[in-house]
């Protein structure tokens, strides 16, 4: 039985995961106990949470991994300057010392990080490196129900590699081809993020978001994606693209994009953070979407065509662009297709866990034909009745226990029937970027008011955000042109037909508020511009209480759907303690807080009208 203990940190996203004979017991991210969003420290608390969940300590471990290879990644950074060279000499000044004080000596930091979770003994466990392709790779192959599948990795960049095809083979798994720094689809993708003013490695889903508010067909979008073919982008048959570095500045500059060029070709300043968005930010955002989707469908046939599967898996930041996804479903390339639900860097750790298990250590695999091995992505931290009334008290905290889950289920689904909005916390906190259904602010998907109401009065947050459904698994058809389950938010899907309501011939004239609250369909809160929206099918067999408070809303109203969003306010980690959901109920005008069995009103605490005693003060995305 090996005891296996996977970390990601020092870049972006630190989190740990644990498996105990090939099973993932728990698994987290860091941002989530410090508060810190996509902290790249290392992952102290969250390594705490993996050794009493599973019941280890560290020197029971048989191995603890680390999700990439520093020194290839500082290779790669070496050789990058002297193939610039005089280039990037500024950044070069300043990342050289770091890289050589810190990265350099990432043994030793890891040693140190463990040191502050408990006393260990060095030698009662090995430390492993496996690359961070493979560990996505692994995050995406190991977990699926799939005895053979290709595998599609893609993100901004690990040592070298920035994409790469590989086929797993019950427990192997071979890397057939990769694409190599400096030029990456997720790194192209952060450039426009930049450009359109939102923060590289958070705002990548802000600039998906935006795409749908651009005219496909208006001559603008099309001169716009022809622009960054022309210039910036050149993409084969293959998937592989090249791209054109005098655009770039993040080889060896401290900024992604030369301003300067892409101003005068796309005819307009960079966005300013939190700038005002026009229709030509939203023409450049859904040109860019298209070009995006258009590589990972070459790449996804290129996978078929080296592997011959008939499944297919992914990991990887970019592999959390649902709109690509939908897409890539649609195109019919494979039958079936597995998403890592925790596909950027945080992945990584559970991924070096299962490579070193199944790799290294040469362990078969586990595969249940009916469901994934990843329980929902729900892995994270539960709480007890005793710590929960503790939390509520500290802050005297008016609260209602119920023994009858039916009765919360019948409660909640009245109080979004009647409008409000519901912070709903049950069970174990989600693994990855999506809360899906224990740690998530529900609305109801009917009112035409809700997208609004949660963006500006719950999330504080741009108003043309997107909402997700929430969907029995069984009625998505009812709702969606979707033929597969999403059960991780990570493909987007048509609202059916019969569910539309027809738009004004002069829509796409109109202005850009004014099309966002034009009613599309009776599900409107969750209908995109176009027509589109981003599904979580939900299961009983993996989240049972958050079917039934679903089931019980269509008892009530006929719609087995809801509006779900992560329960946090912008800029904030999603909540992962009794008490972190409490404080973010009090600083926003949501109305009613569902914790486990217990029902809180906003009305009944104490001073709560006074929500500037309760916002926190967090870095805006």
């Amino acid at each position: 039985m090996k005891k296996i203990l996977g970390i990601s940190a020092f870049y972006h996203d630190s989190a740990a995961a644990i498996l105990v004979d090939g099973v993932i017991i728990a698994a987290a991210q860091e941002e989530r106990f410090t508060r810190k969003k996509h902290t790249p420290d290392f992952p102290v608390n969250a390594v705490k949470y993996c050794l009493e969940e599973s019941g280890l300590t560290i020197d029971e471990l048989d191995a603890v991994v680390f999700y990439d290879k520093p020194l290839l990644k500082f290779e790669r950074l070496l050789e990058t300057y002297y193939a610039f060279a005089p280039r990037g000499l500024r950044q070069f000044v300043v990342s050289i010392p770091v890289w050589l004080r810190e990265k350099m000596f990432l043994k030793k930091l890891l040693y140190e990080g463990l040191e502050e979770v408990e006393g260990y003994d060095k030698k009662s466990f090995k430390l492993l490196f496996p690359e961070h392709h493979l560990s996505h790779a692994a995050s995406a192959f190991y977990p699926s129900s799939f005895q053979e599948a290709a595998i599609l990795t893609i993100d901004g960049v690990g040592e070298w590699a920035t994409a790469t095809i590989g086929h797993g083979k019950g427990k192997s798994i071979e890397i057939i081809k990769e694409m190599d720094f400096p030029h990456s689809v997720g790194l192209l993708y952060s450039a426009f993020t930049y450009y359109l003013g939102f923060r590289v490695n958070s705002g990548e889903y802000k600039l998906m978001g935006l795409a749908p508010y651009g005219n496909p067909e208006a001559k603008q979008t099309l001169e716009f994606i022809e622009l960054i073919k022309n210039n910036i982008v050149s993409i084969k048959d293959d998937g592989s693209i090249w791209l054109n570095q005098d655009y770039f500045n993040y080889a060896t500059g401290l900024k992604m994009i030369n301003e300067k060029k892409w101003e005068k070709l796309f005819g307009f300043p960079t966005v300013k953070p939190d700038g005002e968005v026009s229709q030509i930010h939203c023409n450049l955002a859904n040109a860019i979407q298209k070009v995006t989707e258009e590589i990972v469908i070459k790449m996804a046939h290129e996978a078929k065509r080296l592997t011959g599967s008939d499944y297919l898996c992914m990991a990887g930041g970019v592999a959390l662009n649902c709109v690509a996804n939908g897409k890539l479903i649609k195109e019919g390339i494979f039958k079936d297709i597995f998403i890592q639900p925790a596909a950027g860097d945080a992945g990584g750790a559970l991924g070096a866990a299962q490579a070193v298990h199944h790799l290294y250590y040469d362990q078969e695999r586990i595969i249940d034909q009916s469901m994934d091995q990843m329980r929902g992505s729900y892995l994270g931290p539960d709480y007890s009745r005793k710590e929960i009334e503790i939390a509520f008290k500290k802050h005297k905290a008016v609260f209602h226990y119920f023994d009858d889950f039916d009765t919360i289920c019948k409660q909640a689904s009245a109080y979004l029937d009647e409008g409000n909005v519901v912070g709903w916390f049950q069970g174990r906190m989600e693994f990855g970027p999506r809360a899906l259904g224990n740690r998530s602010i529900l609305g109801d998907a009917r009112n035409p008011e809700m997208q609004k109401k949660l963006n500006l009065k719950i999330k504080y947050r741009e108003g043309f955000r997107p909402f997700a459904p929430s969907v029995l698994a069984e009625d998505v058809e009812e709702y969606f042109d979707l033929k597969a389950i999403s059960p991780y938010m990570l493909l987007i899907a048509d609202v059916n037909e019969s569910r539309r309501k027809k738009l004004p011939d002069d829509y796409f004239e109109r202005d850009l508020w004014e099309r966002l609250y034009f009613e599309r369909s009776d599900i409107q809160s969750v209908t995109h511009l176009d027509y589109s929206a981003r599904v979580q099918t939900v299961h009983k067999e993996t989240n049972p209480r958050y079917w039934d408070l679903i089931n019980a809303f269509k008892a009530k109203t006929g719609y087995g759907l809801v509006v779900n969003t992560s329960f946090n306010v912008r800029g904030e980690p999603i909540v992962c303690t009794p008490e972190d959901a409490y404080k973010c109920f009090m600083a926003t005008e949501m109305d009613y807080l569902v914790v486990d069995n217990y029902i809180l009103k906003k009305t009944e605490q104490p001073d709560w009208e006074n929500r500037e005693k309760w916002i926190g003060k967090f870095k805006l995305d």
